[in-house]
C-alpha cells in the first residue's frame, strides 16, 4: 500500500504505489528551498556585528611584527552584509610584503569562526606613507627618532657578545643554538649577526627570504621563533662585504636602532672572532652587553681566546663565562676522545679570572658530533633536532642558565634619591 501527501502543492509518493512522473525531483528541490531558506533565515538572526570581527581580527598578528593588526592600524575597513558575507579591508604596511598571504589566510581563518559568516573576501590595500610613519612611531613607543632599545637605562633585555679568540672554534654555531634552546625555553629572543665578513647565521637558521623595510625601519625575518638581522641579507650570492671601521659601526648601530626588535628577552650578539672594530663599537653602543668567550680545548686557542676575553677589562664589560666547543669525540663503543687535547676552556676561565679579579666560569663543554655540522649546513639548530643528544643537553643547560640568572645593575636606574634631612 502507497503513501501518499503533498509538498508545496505537488503529490508525492513512497512504497509500491502509483507515483506521479517527476515528483521525487520536485521533492528534492522542494528540499533544497526549504534548506536554502532556513539558511538564509538562520544567517539573518544570527548575522555578525562588526564589534565581533574587530574582536576576532584583534587574534590575528602580524607575522613580522607580532603585535595585533588592530593595534597596527592595518585593519582598513569592515562590512558585514545580511547574507552572512563579511568584506575586510586590511593594510599591507609595503606593497611587495612577503606575508600577505599569510596575513589573508589568517584573518579569512579568524572572521570565519565567527557565527553566523557564510564567507569571507579580504581586499588588501598599502599604507601610505603617513600611514607608514605614523605607524614607524608608534612601534617605537611614540619616539620618532631612532635609539638603541637595549641601551635605555630601564631595558630589561638580558644582551650577550659571542666572541672568540680566532675563527672555527664554532662560535656561530654555539650562538645559534643556543638562541634555538632560548626560545625553546620561552625566551623571546632575537640575534644580531655582526660577523660582518663571515656573516653564517641565516643559513644555520634557515633564513632565506630579505627582510621587510617600513619607511626607515626594518621588521627582521623570524625562524625557529628567533627574530635575526644580518649583513647576509643585504648582499648578492655570497658577495663579499669589503668595508672599514666606520662602516662597521654605523652597520652594527643600523641593526640594533633600525630593526623592531619588538619586546625580547634575549639578545645575542655573534662577534667576529678578536678584538676589532665591531668588538669595540658593541662597547660603546651597548655599554651592559655581556661578553660569552667560545674557545676549543687546544692550548694555541684557549690562548687567543683569553686575550679575546680580556678586551673587557678596558670596556668595563662583564664576563659572564667561557664555552668550550669540540671538546671531546664519544666514539660509537661510548669512549671519549679529545681529538684537539684537554683543558683548554678551564685554563681560559682560570686566566680571565685572575686577569680580571672576579670568578669567570666554565658554563660548559660541549662535545664535537657530526649532527652539529649536518644541522647548521640544513638550516635547523641542533638542540631543536636532536633535543636528547649530548651536546644538546650541554647547550641547553647553559641557555637555561643565562637566562635565568638575574641582569647585573650596572646602567639601571634604581629610582632613588638622597633623603632630606
Amino acid at each position: 500500500m502507497a503513501t501518499h501527501g503533498t509538498f508545496g502543492g505537488e503529490p508525492t509518493g513512497r512504497g509500491s504505489g502509483n507515483v506521479t512522473r517527476g515528483a521525487p525531483h520536485r521533492a528534492r528541490d522542494g528540499g533544497r528551498f526549504l534548506l536554502s531558506l532556513l539558511r538564509t533565515i538562520g544567517y539573518m538572526s544570527s548575522t555578525p556585528t562588526t564589534e565581533q570581527v574587530n574582536t576576532a581580527l584583534a587574534t590575528v598578528q602580524d607575522p613580522e611584527i607580532h603585535r595585533p593588526i588592530t593595534d597596527l592600524d592595518m585593519v582598513k575597513s569592515i562590512d558585514v552584509g545580511t547574507d552572512g558575507v563579511v568584506n575586510v579591508g586590511i593594510y599591507l604596511t609595503v606593497a611587495g610584503c612577503p606575508m600577505r598571504d599569510r596575513i589573508e589566510r589568517d584573518v579569512t581563518e579568524a572572521v570565519s569562526k565567527i557565527p553566523g559568516v557564510a564567507r569571507v573576501v579580504v581586499e588588501l590595500d598599502v599604507m601610505s606613507e603617513e600611514q607608514r610613519k605614523a605607524l614607524q612611531t608608534k612601534l617605537r613607543g611614540g619616539q620618532a627618532e631612532k635609539e638603541i632599545p637595549f641601551a635605555r637605562p630601564n631595558s630589561l633585555t638580558k644582551v650577550y657578545a659571542i666572541a672568540s679568540g680566532k675563527g672555527g672554534v664554532g662560535k656561530s654555531s654555539v650562538t645559534v643554538n643556543l638562541a634555538a634552546a632560548m626560545a625553546e625555553q620561552g625566551q623571546k629572543v632575537g640575534v644580531v649577526d655582526a660577523d660582518i665578513y663571515g656573516h653564517s647565521v641565516p643559513r644555520m637558521l634557515g633564513v632565506d627570504r630579505s627582510p621587510t623595510k617600513v619607511e626607515d625601519m626594518i621588521m627582521p625575518p623570524t625562524a625557529h621563533d628567533i627574530k635575526v638581522i644580518s649583513v647576509g641579507m643585504f648582499t648578492k650570492g655570497n658577495q663579499p662585504v669589503v668595508w672599514r671601521g666606520p662602516m662597521l659601526h654605523r652597520a652594527l648601530q643600523q641593526f640594533l636602532a633600525d630593526v623592531f626588535w619588538g619586546d625580547l628577552d634575549v639578545l645575542l650578539i655573534d662577534l667576529p672572532p678578536g678584538t676589532g672594530d665591531i668588538a669595540i663599537s658593541v662597547a660603546q653602543l651597548l655599554p651592559s652587553a655581556e661578553i660569552l668567550v667560545v674557545t676549543t680545548p687546544q692550548l694555541a686557542a684557549a690562548e687567543v681566546a683569553e686575550r679575546a676575553g680580556a678586551i673587557s677589562s678596558q670596556t668595563h664589560q662583564r664576563i659572564t663565562g667561557v664555552i668550550e666547543n669540540m671538546s671531546y669525540y664519544v666514539t660509537p663503543d661510548g669512549e671519549r676522545t679529545y681529538l684537539f687535547g684537554q683543558g683548554g676552556g678551564q685554563a681560559v676561565a682560570d686566566g680571565l679570572t685572575k686577569a680580571l679579579g672576579a670568578q669567570v666560569p666554565l658554563l660548559g663543554q660541549v662535545p664535537l658530533e657530526v649532527g652539529l655540522r649536518e644541522c647548521g649546513d640544513a638550516g635547523v639548530p641542533y638542540v631543536v633536532r636532536h633535543a636528547g643528544s649530548e651536546a644538546a643537553e650541554v647547550l641547553s643547560g647553559v641557555a637555561g642558565e643565562l637566562t635565568g640568572k638575574p641582569r647585573g645593575l650596572a646602567g639601571l636606574q634604581l629610582g632613588i634619591s638622597p633623603a632630606g634631612r
